[in-house]
């Protein structure tokens, strides 16, 4: 089971990124298939570079940080 804090804590650190230009990121729900659902806030809602931000950016921070992780999606 992947912990909720231990991701918690990683969003905390790129969240000062995504704040910059104006969005967030909120956990929703780590799923028992190891799925991490989050919701793109802010400017990020209607960005249309937000899955980029999503795959390349926090997607790949949490794999490289527990590498248990399936996938990164919004919600």
């Amino acid at each position: 089971m992947i912990d909720r804090t231990e991701v918690e804590s990683i969003l905390a650190k790129i969240r000062p990124s995504i704040q910059a230009d104006g969005g967030d990121v909120e956990l929703i729900n780590v799923r028992e298939d190891k799925v991490i659902e989050v919701r793109l806030k802010g400017a990020c809602g209607s960005c249309p570079m937000a899955t980029i931000t999503l795959k390349a950016g926090i997607e790949r921070i949490i794999k490289e940080h527990i590498p248990e992780v399936v996938e990164v999606i919004s919600v």
